[in-house]
């Protein structure tokens, strides 16, 4: 299947898991035009350059939503630290790649991308397995608070959603458009608001003054009020196309 050089990445459920993945892989082109504003609004939240939601599949890890990186990217298992995000329950995170690479792959691809920082979700099927991650990614080593990893959590929540709609939209084409419509309006208020709190928080004379501190919970505020609005959205969708 893969390179045995890196057999940790194989879980011992990985036949259960490919099965679970396979309602999904109608979605295994790149450019999901939802999932792709989905996580551009993700990077916006954690101010990072980079957001993907993936599906990790037998031999390779394709981005079906992706904020920062070159398109149509698809790669080697052995090569994403998506395959690791898999393999945990909780949040996967590598706060220096560099320094501390993971060694469950092939560290080439994250060096070449100059990449920094890791934090990746697990997205998992109604049945539990995961078959993909949300992740976020920075070139600089950074570190996320315990607020912000709950924040990842939930939205790792709206990704699972996602991914049951897109699903569903083979026997209701209308479900996707119908949502957008509905969710324009809150997700752009939302947008605005966490603008305005970043540009406030930079007139402040330093990070660390209370009045700056108060922004960044503000900001982390909206943020959940936005994934909870997301979540709540999806699941009324997907209840009236009876899934």
């Amino acid at each position: 299947m893969i390179s045995t050089k890196y057999p940790g990445l194989i879980p011992s459920y990985e036949h259960e898991r490919l099965v679970a993945l396979q309602p999904y892989q109608v979605m295994s082109t790149p450019g999901q035009e939802l999932f792709n504003d989905f996580v551009s609004i993700v990077a916006k939240l954690f101010d990072m350059p980079i957001a993907l939601v993936s599906l990790v599949r037998a031999e390779d890890v394709v981005f079906i939503g992706n904020k920062g990186l070159p398109e149509a990217l698809v790669v080697d298992r052995e090569d994403s630290m998506c395959s690791v995000a898999i393999l945990n329950d909780g949040l996967t995170e590598f706060k220096d790649v560099a320094a501390e690479p993971c060694a469950l792959v092939n560290p080439r691809v994250a060096q070449q991308m100059h990449l920094g920082f890791y934090a990746g979700q697990a997205l998992r099927t109604p049945n539990g397995q995961a078959v993909g991650s949300l992740c976020i990614i920075d070139r600089r080593p950074r570190e996320l608070t315990s607020l912000e990893g709950s924040l990842l959590k939930e939205l790792a929540l709206v990704a699972q959603e996602l991914l049951r709609l897109q699903a569903a939209q083979a026997a209701n084409p209308t479900l996707v458009p119908e949502l957008r419509a509905r969710l324009e309006g809150p997700v752009q208020q939302s947008l605005t608001r966490l603008t305005t709190l970043a540009e406030l928080r930079q007139w402040e004379s330093s990070a660390d003054t209370d009045e700056a501190q108060r922004y960044v919970e503000s900001r982390l505020d909206e943020a959940r009020y936005l994934a909870q609005t997301l979540y709540r959205e999806l699941q009324a969708a997907l209840t009236h196309a009876g899934q």
